[in-house]
């Protein structure tokens, strides 16, 4: 699926205004948050926050700043996770997730050197993810798909254990953010 489709779903998955009590995001629309938006140049009513604005934020700070679309040009399906769980989590978590996930699969360097973890795309992470897919091929992206996914959802239910009004959304992360990129 290209950025587009990416984006379309998101915010469909995200939905209109939303401004809950529990949510430390504040004020959102389309799943941009107040802070996000202002930081973006926006300073009207999050109730009228455009969603050609929202398509921008996330084509700009949820896509091509943090690489995701060059790890989607290796693998697709990691690329469109990692962009939704950037969107929920932030960026450098979801960059994070990742640099992990190959440390942990590289069979102790074998295959490729480790790398930082430091939440950022870059060259070297890139040459991790060529390197993962020249030593496990295919079948490789399910289950590099399975470890970021187990990240996601330790992070998702450490948040609800530290701060129990999070407990309010730990059901809908797991539903809805847990194996809905397919592969």
């Amino acid at each position: 699926m290209d950025i587009e489709g990416l984006i379309d779903e998101a915010i469909a998955r995200e939905g209109g205004y939303v401004n809950h009590p529990a949510d430390r995001g504040g004020p959102t629309r389309w799943g941009i948050t107040e802070g996000v938006a202002r930081t973006q140049g926006y300073r009207g009513d999050m109730r009228a926050f455009p969603r050609e604005e929202a398509v921008a934020i996330y084509r700009r700070l949820y896509w091509f700043r943090p690489r995701f679309d060059a790890v989607a040009a290796l693998l697709p399906a990691i690329g469109a996770e990692l962009f939704d769980t950037g969107i929920n989590m932030g960026p450098g978590v979801a960059a994070g997730f990742l640099q992990r996930a190959l440390n942990a699969l590289n069979r102790n360097q074998r295959d490729y050197p480790d790398i930082a973890v430091d939440g950022a795309i870059g060259p070297r992470t890139l040459d991790a993810v060529r390197g993962y897919v020249r030593a496990r091929g295919e079948r490789g992206t399910i289950v590099l798909m399975r470890a970021i996914e187990a990240m996601q959802g330790e992070r998702y239910i450490r948040l609800a254990e530290q701060r129990p009004a999070n407990e309010a959304f730990l059901y809908g992360w797991l539903a809805s953010r847990i194996g809905n990129v397919p592969l």
